[in-house]
């Protein structure tokens, strides 16, 4: 267990799905992780939270209080030492802005279904304050360690966050009863069944949902601050099948892929099956497709049909293969899914050549999207890092960094309880880090919305549809706008809503962005009183803008003073995959234990024997005792025989 082996690293990141990969194969390597986090909920910036815990992070952003900071922690700096302040102010998220379309002075006596008053167990300043919130995404230490004595997570108690728990059992037996289940290997990725479950079917007119009902219905909601797809051959699906962190989490396929072109929503065949049954494409337009396609598939083979254009862009590449402006349209917008203007001819070959890779493996489409939403992800590498014994602190920020003078090396953190903490390596998420170290870093930002409609983009026969949509931009220079509709079954919201996340990086603040887009999909007027046209677009029932820094791609060099044994990771990117998270825990990892393999299978945790001979807590990496002897892996471990023995032979 990492809980009693010598440790070397304190991990101090929200960056969750580096998280594991350090557990995992620092385990191996003999190490000691701690994530220590300031947010009282998992996963930072790709968190995901029931509608009432959204409203409380709307509400926090858009106040910025500052945070209480112990001033004893001066004390513990000795003259050989400096220090690198942290940040006191979480800046990644900025322009705020929510509306309701609805009634809603009716809503304010609703109380959510199933939501607990306080969680005594936190025990924190300020708990009582965030208990509906914290329910659901802030599982805390005592809530995680459990987990791994059962290795049962998603049947655990209600300390559990509302994601993995409440609300979940009932839906998924509901689910699972019809649900196929894809093999990979030894793991599985389950896949969400596309149709909805048999008390979802109904042939009653679309009701009319009002704001109360929401707020009623808020922990039906799973809403997502980064708003990504999973490509089924993509780094990440690699990884969780590798790390086995996929027995956590169950998926949905994508189902569509839509355009908009001429003022309208239309479906875009993609597979063979897709294209020589589509009614939108005339005989020679399929031909032309296909023939095309499976030109992308090795285009590397054939340089001589592309080699003149490699300085010209994908757009222009395109009209000279004598294709159709529609087949033009789609493949530029819905299969590359790249810029008209800025991707080169190789780049939108490249990205043509991967839809179709990803194509068949788990459906008709590239995609697959984790129920209960992206912010699953992050919290299934929590529940197999606490197996291994990773400990995790939320509602705990840090000072700062103390580096010693002579070395340049930083030695130790010190805690908003004034507590010095020490290790080898640190890994600190970009926003912890003041302006002071960022002053020569230039960020870039994300442009996000967030929209509760009450009807699908495209209405068809089935209303259980996981939907992607680009919008090419009016304007040129400007981005297109990346739209991911998500229907119930994917239990990120209620019954007869949608959830939409719209994504683009950012020219001006996101409702600047986002808002001309918004209002051309859907109708924003309340009452629908409007024209036909007007009649036929969904109604957005709630929405939220803002923006989010887009810290990926910076250097290390761009961090000014930043001691050579801390790392730094970024927050989410503006792509739709997350291979940019992935390449980045190697990066990371590479560069700190270049022996070792990056992220090796881990062994079932009822294979590991604990040998309490190897531990030596003296040599513990970060410790504020030197006395302290961690057990709770030993006890946790209890089930092994061999583990027992040794634990009885020692008390005797």
């Amino acid at each position: 267990s990492l809980d009693n082996m010598p440790g070397q690293a304190a991990f101090t990141t929200n960056f969750l799905i580096l998280k594991h990969h350090f557990n995992g194969l620092l385990k191996q390597s003999g190490q000691r992780v701690l994530h220590v986090d300031s947010k009282n909920y998992y996963g930072g910036n790709w968190a995901s939270f029931s509608f009432s815990g959204l409203l409380s992070w709307i509400k926090e952003n858009q106040q910025k209080t500052d945070t209480d900071e112990c001033e004893d922690w001066k004390k513990l700096i000795l003259e050989t030492e400096e220090v690198i302040s942290l940040s006191k102010k979480d800046k990644t998220i900025q322009h705020v802005e929510d509306f309701c379309f609805g009634d809603q002075d009716s809503a304010e006596d609703v109380e959510e279904a199933g939501a607990l008053p306080k969680l005594p167990v936190f025990g924190a300043p300020g708990a009582e304050g965030v208990a509906q919130e914290s329910e659901k995404e802030c599982p805390p230490v005592e809530s995680a360690l459990p987990e791994a004595e059962s290795q049962e997570p998603d049947k655990a108690t209600g300390t559990e966050p509302a994601s993995a728990t409440a609300g979940h059992d009932a839906e998924i037996t509901s689910e699972n009863e019809s649900s196929p289940s894809t093999a990979l290997g030894k793991p599985t990725l389950e896949l969400g069944k596309t149709e909805a479950a048999p008390s979802e079917i109904s042939a009653q007119e679309p009701k009319k949902i009002t704001y109360s009902q929401i707020v009623r219905e808020g922990r039906r909601f799973n809403i997502d601050l980064v708003s990504k797809l999973l490509y089924s051959r993509g780094l990440l699906i690699d990884l969780l099948i590798k790390s086995n962190v996929s027995r956590y989490a169950e998926f949905k396929n994508a189902t569509r892929i839509l355009a908009f072109r001429e003022g309208k929503v239309e479906q875009v065949p993609c597979s063979r099956a897709d294209v020589f049954n589509s009614r939108q494409l005339t005989m020679v337009e399929k031909r032309m497709l296909m023939k095309f396609l499976t030109f992308c598939l090795d285009y590397e083979q054939h340089p001589d049909e592309y080699q003149d254009y490699e300085n010209s862009t994908f757009a222009q590449f395109l009209r000279t293969r004598k294709l159709t402006p529609s087949l033009q349209h789609f493949i530029l917008h819905s299969i590359a899914m790249v810029s008209e203007t800025d991707c080169s001819t190789l780049e939108g070959l490249q990205a043509t050549k991967k839809f179709l890779q990803c194509l068949g493996r788990y459906g008709n489409t590239p995609f697959l999207f984790p129920l209960y939403g992206q912010g699953e992800i992050p919290q299934c590498f929590c529940r197999m890092c606490a197996v291994f014994g990773g400990i995790y602190c939320l509602r705990h920020s840090v000072q700062c960094l103390v580096v010693d003078k002579e070395s340049g090396r930083c030695k130790a953190i010190v805690d908003h309880f004034g507590q010095r903490i020490s290790a080898n390596y640190f890994i600190v998420e970009d926003s912890y880090l003041s302006e002071s170290v960022c002053t020569k870093v230039c960020y870039r930002q994300i442009s996000r919305a967030v929209l509760i409609t009450d009807q699908s983009l495209l209405n068809t026969d089935s209303e259980q549809q996981v939907s992607i949509l680009t919008v090419p931009p009016v304007d040129p220079g400007k981005p297109a706008v990346c739209v991911i509709e998500l229907c119930s079954s994917t239990m990120t919201c209620m019954k007869d809503t949608y959830l939409v996340h719209l994504t683009c990086p950012s020219t001006k603040t996101a409702r600047e962005d986002l808002e001309p887009v918004v209002q051309k999909l859907f109708n924003l007027n309340p009452e629908k009183e409007a024209v036909n046209e007007e009649l036929e677009k969904p109604r957005v029932l709630w929405a939220v803008y803002f923006n989010m820094r887009d810290s990926s791609g910076v250097e290390k060099s761009s961090y000014d003073g930043l001691p050579s044994n801390v790392y730094v990771c970024s927050g989410p990117d503006s792509a739709l995959g997350n291979d940019c998270a992935v390449k980045q825990a190697e990066t990371i990892f590479q560069e700190m234990f270049p022996a070792e393999e990056f992220c090796p299978a881990p062994p079932n945790p009822e294979d590991i024997i604990y040998d309490e001979d190897e531990i030596v807590p003296e040599e513990s990496g970060f410790s504020n005792s030197p006395e302290t002897k961690p057990e709770s892996a030993t006890e946790e471990s209890s089930s092994g025989d061999s583990a027992a023995v040794k634990k009885e032979d020692n008390e005797e």
